[in-house]
């Protein structure tokens, strides 16, 4: 955990329900151990969305459909959004749980090879991008994340701190995750160093960052 636990506990404290479908589906993944965005975090992209107000949206990582419900139900205007899942037992769990929302018309569930999906995409599609796929992956999908940007576009990654251990040394973390600390690492610093791209690394949740693509009057 990156904050103090005590304070996290205060600010889910403050959240409401997000419905009793999203509370089932929020329940099951605790159930089942699926990985789903942390309140506080998911709090902060409704904020995001609020402002920026999307028309297009990618999803990187749908697991069982959580993330691509809970957007669509904070959009106030009618959007698209494309999510992708490269595991085939979650994207059937997901594509169900997106049939049952009744979003099947808003929600595009793509399963297969995310950076193989990108490819074939035509740049500039979307106006906001949320990255929460496999963390190794993320230095990979950067390009192809920007080309897809339209400008003025957003593209939020999460949880990119990895619980705290992005900051220690690569030999003092467990040698399983040693890949994903290196590239996390790398990723951070590339997404703070395009010329394309203006970012700002939050430390909430599990650590996400935002990024603006610039524009051509930037």
């Amino acid at each position: 955990m990156i904050v103090n636990e005590r304070v996290v506990s205060y600010i889910h404290s403050l959240e409401h329900s997000n419905g009793e479908f999203l509370d089932g589906l929020e329940a099951y993944a605790k159930e089942h151990d699926v990985p789903i965005i942390r309140k506080e975090a998911e709090s902060f992209l409704k904020v995001l969305l609020a402002v920026h107000k999307p028309a297009a949206l990618l999803e990187l990582g749908t697991a069982i459909g959580y993330s691509a419900i809970f957007m669509n139900t904070c959009l106030e205007r009618k959007a698209k959004i494309v999510t992708i899942e490269n595991y085939e037992p979650r994207e059937i769990i997901a594509r169900e749980n997106i049939k049952r929302a009744g979003m099947e018309q808003e929600i595009e569930l793509l399963f297969g090879d995310a950076m193989e999906l990108m490819a074939k995409m035509k740049a500039e599609s979307f106006d906001f991008i949320f990255m929460d796929a496999a963390k190794a992956q993320y230095i990979h999908f950067l390009p192809e994340a920007v080309r897809l940007m339209k400008p003025g576009g957003v593209l939020v990654a999460d949880n990119v701190l990895q619980e705290g251990d992005l900051v220690e040394s690569r030999f003092a973390v467990a040698r399983r995750v040693r890949t994903i600390h290196a590239r996390m690492r790398e990723f951070l610093y590339e997404v703070k160093n395009r010329d394309d791209l203006i970012t700002s690394v939050v430390p909430i949740g599990d650590g996400m960052t935002v990024s603006v693509k610039r524009g051509a009057e930037s």
